[in-house]
């Protein structure tokens, strides 16, 4: 399962065989950036260039010897962000009836939403980094595209991208390379059923996907105006992601369930576990 080293290299064949590679990374914070963060350490260990992109205040993401590190100021504390998490995870965890439930996501969704497209925000309007973005010739951009920031720049430098990731909310990264995802026997996310469903099951899995077309409305359309502004034209969430060469999935049918993927989709499960190799 230790599949860092694979990983590694498809990103050096999509970066150049020949000579290292400048790479614009743009990433998330939290647990999705402790697993992009060994990929970056080695691909500087391969002598690429790394810059990374993030806000003055963060989680995880810090200043490291192996990327050089451009910061944005944003409209929130780290006080701020710690308190509006916890809700969150806290929220995760919590028993209740599925209306209660769904209530508590739209807020909490709404709330994190709105602190990711208020960074994104301060991001795109800071000029000086766009126009240093615009002029440093980058080969590729890395991004998780779990919040858009990242994929409005793909849009906006015309780069070929890498995804890194473990899903979008409401099979949004499906829905834009065309990938089928029938409900028969793809179980959709917190339904805790399995490939194997029964008559009933199989009907609750797919009226699963009715209150996910309203929580992606408002957690990915702010993102949507936020870029038809930005590029003075008019985009979708599904025309902004659908713009990158490779999909690195974050996940392994070891630990999900047989799924049709898409042949630029890889699953590279098991970067998790970099440090720990596991016995047969």
């Amino acid at each position: 399962l230790s599949a860092s080293p694979p990983v590694v290299l498809l990103l050096l064949s999509l970066l150049g065989l020949a000579a290292a590679g400048k790479l614009l990374v743009v990433p998330v914070d939290g647990s999705h950036w402790l697993s992009m963060r060994e990929v970056l350490d080695i691909l500087r260990q391969r002598g690429h260039k790394v810059i990374l992109v993030a806000p003055e205040v963060t989680w995880h993401i810090k200043p490291s010897k192996n990327f050089v590190m451009k910061m944005f100021s944003v409209p929130y504390t780290q006080e701020d962000l710690r308190k509006e998490f916890q809700a969150f995870f806290h929220f995760s965890f919590e028993q209740g009836s599925f209306l209660e439930r769904f209530v508590k996501a739209y807020q909490g969704i709404k709330r994190i939403t709105n602190f990711g497209v208020s960074s994104c925000g301060h991001l795109l309007q800071n000029k000086e980094l766009i126009r240093y973005l615009e002029e440093s010739k980058f080969d590729s951009i890395l991004t998780d595209p779990v919040l858009l920031c990242g994929v409005i720049l793909v849009n906006h430098l015309s780069l070929p991208a890498v995804y890194f990731l473990q899903g979008i909310p409401c099979g949004l990264d499906f829905e834009a390379t065309q990938c089928p995802r029938p409900p028969s026997y793809v179980p959709r996310g917190f339904t805790q059923l399995t490939d194997d469903m029964s008559f009933l099951q199989w009907v609750k899995n797919l009226l699963h996907d009715i209150p996910d077309i309203f929580l992606c409305d408002f957690a990915f359309q702010p993102y949507s105006k936020l870029a038809s502004e930005f590029l003075q034209q008019d985009v979708t969430v599904q025309d902004l992601i659908r713009q990158a060469s490779v999909w690195l999935l974050r996940s392994d049918f070891v630990l999900e369930y047989p799924k049709p993927l898409m042949p630029n989709i890889i699953p590279i499960g098991g970067v998790n576990c970099a440090h720990k190799e596991l016995t047969q």
